[in-house]
């Protein structure tokens, strides 16, 4: 009995680990901030190269009352795109389906930031800086237009 409780134990020390260790933040990552702000999504995320040298994306599902389904993209770099609806294939940022224009944040000295009002939501986002050269690091807020409505 007890190296059966023991045998039980390890095993379960072990796939905790695994479980945890494979839980490690990967590129891109996004850090949501939400707690009290009423925002839909809020926090840092970054756009790292890969090993193709590319920035990564990161795209966030959505579903808002009134409002309804919708992707935000997050990067690459310094791309951003708001879209109605919810697909699986991937969606130019330059297509006249994405909400956001312009849909590339541009770099002033070394600041960027920009604010949408757009389809009830209101999206804005700040270059964050950072300690990495091959990241951008971005505040990205996501909230409704009307700040009074409920979530």
């Amino acid at each position: 009995m007890g190296c059966r409780q023991h045998r039980r134990s390890l095993v379960i020390a072990i796939t905790a680990a695994i479980c945890l260790g494979r839980a490690a933040p990967g590129h891109p990552q996004f850090t949501s901030f939400n707690d009290r702000s009423r925002s839909i999504l809020e926090g840092n995320w970054q756009s790292c190269r890969d090993g193709d040298d590319e920035y990564a994306e990161r795209v966030y599902d959505g579903n808002a009352p009134g409002i309804g389904r919708f992707e935000l993209h997050l990067g690459p770099y310094r791309e951003f795109a708001l879209f109605r609806g919810v697909q699986e294939e991937h969606r130019d940022h330059a297509s006249s389906d994405n909400l956001l224009r312009p849909h590339t944040v541009s770099l002033e000295g070394s600041t960027a930031r920009h604010r949408w009002v757009v389809a009830g939501l209101v999206l804005e986002v700040t270059l964050a800086g950072g300690s990495r050269d091959d990241c951008e690091s971005w505040w990205v807020a996501l909230r409704r237009a009307d700040s009074s409505s409920s979530h």
